[in-house]
């Protein structure tokens, strides 16, 4: 169905991708593997015509095609679903699935009942529960993965790319989408894949193409590989991540949250949290583990100050109590707080890594100074193994693992005393998890306490010290790192 022939792409300074080639077949899940910065991402965008200046050739139903512009691309029957949502929050559900190709009644305006009487049916194949007039911003994270899914639907695209798009989504949600991809199978359409998840790709993927720095590595059948085989080629040595084993004993209380609850700002008279009570330690890794509408970002969130006017609690640091009013008394408490959303929370994608980095800094005199923000990104740069030319490289060029440890970079440049992480290595792959796991595991060893909040129950047997379970809006469980297991976690984790 499509081919790619010796594909090169170069920015300045930067070779991304270097004669690589590909093969995707119809009626298959063809799955793309490689680290953030493999050049996954790249090769997408030269296929779905975002990037037109490249070298080699790409070849579809056999012929040789050259995209201009992503709508030539549309029209020859390749869509793309995003990892980083591609949606306008303030227009309707039906607006954002028609943007772009509106339908017109016979006076030349929006037929807007006929939109909507489709968008109703790619909704009932995708089992999406919403109105087709609801907000995009009113939609969950999982719900605004969903509506992404259904734009790429409704194009009836032969070949459907789908970036990273379980990355936000439920349990329930991926074995419907896992489901809408098996029909889409049956179909005959190509599926192409990328996932850092490697249980989900030998789930469902039959072919695979590694990415490594660029070059292709391998391609072949899935069920000709194992999981440990392909992360080899995907970074060229073995990574391993184990079950953390350890019974430290945790003496100084950092942290004490009392009695937290967070009022629902819609619904009157009902808790998004319900009194929430623990204490954090002093060099402690916490992992926080739940299902997603468990509570745990709202958690992070109200401890850090976000939501004062909606919240009662009673905090403790140091054995003060502790009034965060908003994030500034927070930061000014020793806390740091690093979003799920890096893209939109935790950078500023077009300034550079030594404007990011210094934004929770203060200013000298109140003026900026170039030669200290820069010697302090480089430092970081260096401290981190943030992979870039320089620190004057725009966050939006860099991988998804670099710009999460630019994200941590700007953070660890405040000293803070907590740091609280919400699903830290959301969207990046094995090898650079691996980096900031061991990031994680140096800064806790240097009596940083650590709050982590994580959906991928490896991630939190890996770290944790002691876990906490929540479910809706309340801890159901706390276990030590040695008594918790999967099975342990996920039946703490289930609502009653």
């Amino acid at each position: 169905m499509l081919e790619a022939v010796k594909i090169s792409k170069e920015f300045p300074g930067v070779k991304v991708l270097n004669q690589v080639n590909f093969k995707f077949y119809p009626a298959k899940v063809n799955a793309i593997l490689g680290e953030n910065g493999a050049g996954k991402s790249t090769l997408l965008k030269i296929l779905t015509g975002a990037y037109t200046e490249y070298d080699g050739e790409i070849k579809l139903y056999g012929e040789t095609v050259r995209f201009s512009n992503i709508k030539e691309a549309q029209n020859a029957g390749i869509a793309i679903i995003h990892q980083e949502l591609n949606l306008i929050p303030e227009l309707s559900v039906t607006e954002n699935l028609f943007l772009g190709r509106e339908i017109l009644n016979a006076f030349g305006l929006l037929d807007t009942a006929k939109m909507e009487a489709e968008a109703k049916t790619i909704f009932e194949k995708i089992q999406l529960n919403v109105s087709p007039r609801t907000l995009v911003q009113k939609l969950k994270v999982g719900e605004q993965q969903l509506v992404e899914i259904a734009k790429a639907l409704l194009s009836n695209a032969d070949i459907i790319l789908m970036d990273e798009p379980t990355s936000a989504l439920s349990d329930k949600e991926i074995e419907n989408l896992h489901r809408i991809i098996e029909q889409l199978k049956s179909e005959g359409k190509t599926i192409v894949y990328i996932s850092h998840k490697m249980d989900e790709l030998f789930r469902i993927a039959e072919h695979y193409t590694v990415l490594r720095d660029g070059n292709t590595i391998d391609a072949g059948e899935m069920k000709a590989t194992t999981e440990q085989d392909l992360i080899r080629k995907m970074v060229g040595r073995e990574v391993l991540i184990e079950k953390k084993n350890t019974s430290t004993q945790f003496h100084s209380t950092v942290l004490k949250v009392q009695d937290l609850n967070l009022n629902n700002p819609v619904v009157k008279n009902r808790k998004i949290l319900q009194d929430i009570s623990f204490e954090l330690k002093k060099g402690e890794i916490l992992g926080i583990f739940g299902l997603m509408g468990a509570g745990r970002t709202e958690l992070l969130e109200t401890i850090f100050g976000m939501h004062h006017n909606n919240s009662e609690s009673t905090i403790e640091i140091n054995g003060v109590k502790a009034i965060h009013k908003q994030p500034k008394n927070a930061i000014e408490n020793g806390l740091a707080f690093v979003t799920e959303d890096r893209k939109t929370e935790g950078l500023v994608l077009g300034m550079d890594i030594s404007s990011n980095i210094s934004l929770t800094q203060l200013a000298s005199m109140g003026l900026l100074n170039n030669t200290k923000e820069k010697a302090s990104a480089r430092d970081y740069i260096e401290k981190l193994s943030i992979k870039t030319p320089s620190e004057t490289q725009l966050c939006q060029n860099l991988s998804g693992g670099n710009q999460q440890k630019v994200v941590l970079a700007k953070w660890l440049a405040t000293n803070p005393q907590i740091l609280m992480m919400d699903e830290p290595t959301r969207g990046i792959d094995i090898n650079a998890k691996n980096e900031i796991y061991n990031l994680i595991k140096i800064l806790a060893a240097n009596q940083m306490s650590i709050l982590l909040v994580s959906s991928e129950i490896p991630e939190i047997l890996a770290l944790s010290d002691r876990i906490l379970v929540m479910a809706e809006g309340k801890i159901k469980a706390s276990y030590l790192a040695a008594e918790a297991n999967e099975d342990k976690l996920l039946k703490s984790a289930l609502p009653e």
